[in-house]
């Protein structure tokens, strides 16, 4: 893979606030903390790597945007996520307005596109768990596999991929 990224720690916890939390400083990454209690280990944990890829492959120090509200190589993923439904969840103004900003909605469809692809049966059933009980943080299948491929081809675009992809046209 080409990347200078430095080893960035993983931390679980045992909060039952959030499956997760990227921290960071300015332009460098602190560590990335997974809660282990719950069904949500490994959404949380792609969730939150999909925020630290996010922020190392770009950050605008002034606006603070990182790569997916700016960077090019995220252009075609913002115009297929722009399609997807609101998934609102409970709580107030400032609440759907995180829960909806870019660099959420990239971390949730990274999260999402993970989960999709990996193959894996495990956390392919618990996908289709989650979109069966309509989870808001996951998008139904139908309206997300045109996104799932935005979001490989961002990976492509950046040279960040070893294999070629089976993308579909």
């Amino acid at each position: 893979m080409l990347s200078d990224l430095e080893p960035v720690p993983v931390r679980p916890t045992a909060t039952i606030s959030e499956a997760g939390a990227y921290r960071f400083r300015k332009k460098d990454p602190i560590d990335v903390r997974v809660s282990r209690l719950g069904d949500r280990v490994a959404l949380g944990f792609l969730h939150e790597l999909g925020h630290l890829l996010d922020h190392q492959v770009f950050y605008d120090r002034k606006t603070r945007s990182w790569a997916s509200a700016m960077h090019i190589a995220f252009t075609r993923w913002r115009a297929a996520a722009a399609t997807l439904e609101r998934r609102p969840l409970p709580g107030g103004r400032h609440r759907q307005r995180y829960f909806q900003s870019v660099h959420e909605v990239w971390a949730r469809s990274y999260a999402q596109t993970g989960l999709l692809r990996s193959g894996d049966p495990v956390l392919l059933a618990q996908l289709a768990k989650l979109q069966a009980d309509d989870d808001p943080h996951v998008w139904p299948a139908d309206q997300f596999e045109a996104v799932a491929v935005e979001v490989e081809r961002v990976f492509e675009r950046l040279g960040l991929t070893q294999l070629t992809l089976p993308l579909a046209a």
